[in-house]
């Protein structure tokens, strides 16, 4: 069902994403080792620093130097000239489990039409960006989609995501900004049912600050969409911005405990050196990253693929 291989050009894209990443953790890497012909103490303490510095993460970080202090006791031996391959290795196998696909279409699963997404997350981490591409990567494999604007919080919000909408040509069903965002939900889900759509992205506010009215919103959108279609929805898309680092860490946990987020997207990835918090973030919170922004364009938002992302992270070493 699905294309094994990223496209050429997907794959050239992905790389000049996470080159900025690249650059950064693998100058940081080789004057971790400078001078040093195998991997001792002393490497694994500058090994360590590297990663949380790369944004991985202090307990993933953790995690992958036990795994490589674990090889060195079993193996005896090995030269800092292998470390690049049995880094690239442990990382492949700590995204492996919480990935079990190397999917690189957007598809959407057979028998839940319409699917319906609910995308969450904090203002200003490209949210809206995301909706826009997403619909635009639906609407190209042949499928009918359908927006929902229930962030009513901020009228600039609602006139973003229509801004997208007729962009990509897709209906988007919206009430005035302050409307119930459960009743923009029901509404969006019942107009999807009328047109047979097959998938419905569903936009909700992105704030914070009181995490018990976000919670109860949140549940509530949710509860209400049930009355329409059962067991909906299919997802919960957490969107994170890549480029902020440890506060995209600090976002995740928040959103996890407020409701049960069950996807990520991670954006911004082209402008920062913070490519490792796609590690990090995916071994935390057991939550796989479904699609991670590379760049401005429609085509730039793909989905995640686990080994050629670290084909991409680890380019050239």
């Amino acid at each position: 069902m699905f294309k094994k291989i990223f496209s050429k050009e997907k794959k050239e894209t992905l790389d000049k994403g996470l080159e900025k990443s690249n650059t950064s953790f693998f100058s940081k890497l080789s004057k971790a080792v400078a001078g040093k012909s195998r991997v001792d103490d002393e490497v694994l303490d500058n090994l360590e620093e590297v990663l949380v510095s790369s944004d991985v993460g202090v307990e993933t970080t953790l995690k992958v130097i036990d795994r490589i202090e674990e090889r060195v006791a079993r193996d005896k031996y090995f030269g800092t000239e292998e470390l690049n391959k049995i880094l690239r290795e442990e990382i492949a196998a700590l995204l492996s489990e919480t990935h079990s696909g190397n999917e690189t279409d957007f598809v959407i699963p057979e028998g839940k039409k319409p699917y319906v997404i609910m995308i969450v997350g904090v203002n200003g981490v490209g949210k809206t960006t995301t909706i826009g591409k997403l619909a635009a990567q639906f609407k190209k494999q042949g499928l009918k989609v359908v927006l929902g604007a229930a962030d009513t919080f901020r009228a600039a919000a609602i006139d973003q995501l229509q801004v997208w909408a007729d962009r990509v040509d897709v209906p988007m069903v919206r009430q005035d900004m302050g409307s119930d965002p459960a009743s923009v939900a029901f509404d969006t889900l019942q107009s999807a049912v009328n047109q047979d759509a097959d998938v419905v992205i569903i936009d909700t506010a992105g704030r914070l600050h009181n995490k018990v009215n976000l919670m109860n919103e949140l549940s509530k959108i949710k509860r209400v969409m049930e009355k329409v279609v059962e067991n909906k929805p299919d997802e919960v898309l957490l969107v994170l911005d890549g480029s902020t680092g440890q506060n995209a860490f600090e976002q995740a946990k928040q959103f996890t405990k407020t409701t049960e987020v069950t996807s990520l997207a991670i954006t911004k990835l082209d402008g920062t050196a913070k490519g490792g918090v796609v590690i990090g973030i995916s071994d935390q919170f057991q939550i796989p990253v479904k699609y991670i922004g590379v760049g401005e364009g429609v085509d730039d938002l793909q989905v995640f693929n686990k080994m050629e992302f670290v084909d991409s992270f680890f380019k050239g070493h």
